[in-house]
């Protein structure tokens, strides 16, 4: 799909590994109205700090990441690193420089090497194409194992919307938000305040509803642009249905790459939703699910295919939600294996040991104590998962 007024290009600039893509660019043919969604650790790479300040205009024109180096941790130079690239990027595309958002994932505290970048800078820009957009989509990969997009096409007022996303991130996975970069793309024409808005509420329900090993990292970000290149109305509050249209579907894209993310999870073979149910707020039901979703006892368990709701039960206990543990029913699929805090049986756990070797799980946990439900995103803990991060940084 081509994003219209949009274009992108990749190159091997040896940042870390020589032979492989690890930077990128992405360039509006005019400023687009841009929001972003960054980390909350106190602990900031460079490239978040500064995209922070800028994006208080609202506007962006291109977007300049690498792979190979997070840039972070590194003081005034790692500072001035984030600054020089980016005006390497403005100089070479002829736009202001604080029209350039940069994004780095990698090692955190190794310097940025920014000769690299100035070699590659004019193939990178000399790349440009509207085709090229999974190209960046490799460049970002890091410990994933497969590329991550989205793609959606919405109609409002008789024009046609394209949406396009990517992300990366496959460890290091947890709110707020996960070692995870996700860059969202569309032609739609839409105000700051309502994409910002729309952007916040799709990113609390989809990258800040999945974990993988429970760590936050020091580069996250999401970040959208819209350059109105459709020529439609403007989604704005006169425009309520379309604004919700919108709103959807940029959530539905998030979804999609939010799952890729859990999917993807180092050494991951299962993906899991922890589904609460029957509580008396969904603040409650979030916090049970993620406590559940976040327990290496609970996701080791799963790895192994063994139905122990026992560690699913332990997790509910520990999560700071009241709760009646005499009320509640716990289901593996369509498997029910505990009814009133009481298990089933023998018979149960060996059907819930079936559905554990699927690769998609669902366990739903009915408090039975009111009408809302949330659901956390998340995955098994591996051998695999281990040997990845012991050795990740040779």
């Amino acid at each position: 799909m081509i994003i219209k007024g949009f274009s992108a290009s990749a190159v091997p600039a040896g940042i870390k590994y020589p032979g492989r893509l690890d930077l990128g660019l992405i360039c509006s043919t005019a400023p687009a109205v841009t929001a972003g969604v960054f980390t909350k650790s106190l602990v900031k790479a460079a490239p978040v700090v500064l995209d922070m300040e800028r994006l208080k205009q609202g506007r962006a024109q291109a977007i300049l990441v690498n792979s190979g180096c997070a840039n972070a941790c590194t003081g005034e130079q790692g500072m001035e690193a984030a600054r020089a690239t980016s005006r390497l990027a403005a100089l070479a595309l002829g736009i202001p420089e604080d029209m350039v958002q940069v994004a780095s994932t990698g090692v955190i505290g190794a310097p940025l090497n920014v000769a690299a970048f100035e070699a590659a800078m004019d193939s990178l820009v000399g790349g440009l194409a509207p085709e090229n957009f999974e190209k960046v989509a490799q460049a970002i990969m890091t410990t994933d194992t497969v590329m991550k997009t989205a793609y959606r096409t919405i109609v409002i007022g008789g024009r046609e919307i394209n949406f396009m996303g990517m992300a990366k991130g496959a460890g290091m996975i947890m709110p707020n938000m996960a070692t995870m970069l996700a860059f969202i793309l569309t032609d739609a024409q839409i105000g700051f305040p309502e994409l910002n808005a729309c952007l916040k509420a799709g990113v609390a329900r989809t990258f800040n509803r999945i974990t993988i090993d429970g760590d936050t990292s020091t580069n996250d970000m999401v970040l959208v642009m819209a350059n109105g290149a459709a020529g439609n109305k403007w989604i704005d509050d006169e425009a309520p249905a379309d604004q919700q249209l919108f709103r959807a579907t940029l959530e539905d894209v998030m979804r999609e790459l939010a799952l890729k993310i859990v999917a993807d999870g180092e050494g991951a073979t299962k993906c899991i939703t922890i589904r609460v149910c029957g509580a008396r707020e969904a603040e409650e039901a979030e916090q049970m699910a993620r406590t559940v979703a976040n327990s290496n006892l609970v996701k080791t368990a799963f790895f192994g295919e063994d139905a122990n709701w026992g560690r699913i039960i332990a997790a509910m206990g520990r999560c700071g939600v009241r709760f009646h543990p005499e009320q509640v029913d716990i289901a593996f699929g369509d498997v029910q294996i505990v009814r009133n805090g009481i298990s089933l049986g023998s018979d149960a756990e060996e059907a819930a040991t079936g559905v554990l070797k699927q690769k998609d799980i669902t366990v739903t946990i009915d408090l039975k104590d009111g009408n809302a439900a949330e659901e956390i995103y998340t995955c098994d803990f591996s051998i695999d998962y281990v040997k990845i991060n012991a050795d990740y940084r040779t």
